[in-house]
């Protein structure tokens, strides 16, 4: 594992981080035995949010006497300074610290949050002031637009910009990417499957290495999943025409409209599971039709529920048009159900 700092924080963290997500999904036990490994591998830099459901508590257990070797980032999504101030101390709570190394304005990616968390009394101001009060040691922040992140990144207010980055979503490789190096700004790689949507591990970090200065921060839900990455961090990395084919293999099979399995847009108010039922044109192509229907039966037929409210539009980052895409799988679910059924007549 080779180490290195975190832009203008004077932080030393691991090359590769560890986003804390997926622990969510794990019991207690075998959440901090997965932070614990991977504490025990090299790992240094986690990354979580207040809105992450337990994951600072999990975080917290698995590092109790272990404070200072670690370096713990965390999140608020709230604009409005009382908000901001209840999510920072629930998370010195959880976590069991009375500092955080990083702690980011999450997900400001719109002119109106932005105002909001700057304003007086405002996010920012807060999060400022618990900085000089020593519960905070770095302010960083967060977005899923290219465009806002440019913007945020040349204030000057924050020390790291956390943005989705993989070989599909390559929008931040040139002018983000060159900003933040210029001011000294240190880069955080979320997404670095796309939200799941990139299942080869091998060569999501083929790609990712390229860019030594990027920090990812992978997902990891067990000791073999963080084994799988740490252990191409050992090999010399060399890109292939081969795997040059494979990721033009997955850009043509995602299009430009997909989704990464953030969850903004849940919960739906009519019932519709969305995040699974979005990527079912993927998961068709990947496991056949036939074997697709079986899986995802359950959260397709709830698709049909949906009545085009648009909420989900209003919560996406990526503004997609949820409706429109969850009509068109439900569609190409529906014809699947209808050739399976044909095809067992026959």
């Amino acid at each position: 594992m080779q180490y290195r700092l975190l832009g203008k924080t004077g932080l030393t963290v691991s090359e590769v981080g560890f986003g804390c997500i997926p622990i969510i999904r794990l019991e207690t036990n075998q959440a901090v035995k997965t932070l614990r490994h991977a504490y025990e591998q090299g790992v240094t830099f986690y990354d979580t949010a207040n809105a992450y459901r337990d994951s600072e508590e999990k975080i917290g257990r698995a590092f109790a006497g272990l404070r200072d070797k670690i370096v713990i980032a965390t999140k608020t999504g709230r604009r409005d300074g009382a908000g901001a101030l209840e999510h920072l101390e629930n998370s010195l709570r959880m976590l069991q610290t009375d500092y955080i190394d990083l702690y980011q304005l999450h997900q400001v990616s719109n002119e109106q949050d932005w105002k909001v968390a700057s304003s007086a009394g405002g996010a920012l101001e807060i999060v400022t002031k618990a900085r000089e009060q020593g519960k905070v040691r770095h302010i960083g922040i967060t977005s899923h637009s290219l465009s806002m992140a440019l913007r945020l990144v040349k204030t000057g207010l924050f020390s790291t910009i956390q943005f989705p980055f993989n070989f599909i979503e390559e929008a931040a490789k040139d002018d983000l990417r060159e900003l933040a190096a210029a001011m000294n700004v240190g880069f955080i790689v979320m997404k670095p499957f796309a939200g799941g949507m990139i299942d080869n591990a091998t060569i999501a970090f083929k790609y990712l290495r390229q860019f030594p200065d990027m920090l990812p921060i992978p997902g990891f839900d067990s000791p073999e999943a963080v084994d799988e990455i740490l252990g191409l961090y050992g090999e010399h990395n060399v890109i292939t025409d081969a795997d040059l084919a494979l990721m033009d293999k997955y850009r043509i099979e995602l299009g430009k409209q997909f989704c990464r399995r953030c969850q903004y847009c849940m919960p739906c108010p009519h019932g519709v599971n969305i995040t699974p039922a979005m990527g079912y044109q993927v998961i068709a192509g990947r496991m056949s039709p036939a074997v697709a229907i079986e899986f995802a039966r359950n959260f397709m037929e709830t698709a049909a529920k949906c009545i085009e409210c648009g909420e989900c539009i209003k919560r996406c980052p990526y503004d997609l048009p949820i409706p429109d895409m969850l009509k068109k799988h439900y569609e190409m679910y529906q014809q699947h159900c209808e050739n399976a059924k044909n095809n067992n007549k026959l």
